[in-house]
This record gives structure tokens, C-alpha cells and sequence, in this order.
């Protein structure tokens, strides 16, 4: 698992930390229990999420890392 301090953003040329993950699935090429994730600065989520809505990708955004997971760490 990628630790807080080393994920960064998934949007190409982005090299900001990450504090959003964005759980997507292509639902033509991957089964419901399957999902892809992306990692997003703040500056990025918006787009990286718009850019899967667009493509009517099932999806989820979630802070990251999750509170549950930032304690564990600690």
C-alpha cells in the first residue's frame, strides 16, 4: 500500500501529493466487484472525477488516505 507522504496525483504532469481517491470501474471490460483507483491532488479531483462521469464510469471519491487507514499509520 502507498503510504500518505508518497502517492501522487494521478493527473499526467501532477506531482502534488494526493488527498482524494477516486474509485472507478469500466463496467464493459471489468466486473462490479472490481475497481480501479486514481489519486487526485485538490486542484485535480474535480477534473479526474468529470472525466470518468463523462464516460458513465460507476465511481466513488473518497479522502485519502481513508481516516480509519491516516490512524493506523500514526
Amino acid at each position: 500500500m502507498i503510504s500518505a507522504g508518497e502517492a501522487r496525483c494521478s493527473r499526467a504532469g501532477c506531482v502534488a501529493d494526493a488527498n482524494w481517491q477516486i474509485l472507478w470501474r469500466n463496467p464493459r471490460i471489468h466486473t462490479a466487484d472490481r475497481r480501479k483507483t486514481w489519486l487526485a491532488c485538490d486542484e485535480h479531483v474535480g477534473y479526474l472525477r468529470d472525466f470518468l462521469a463523462a464516460r458513465d464510469f460507476p465511481l466513488e471519491v473518497l479522502r485519502f488516505p481513508l481516516p480509519a487507514e491516516a490512524e493506523a499509520m500514526a
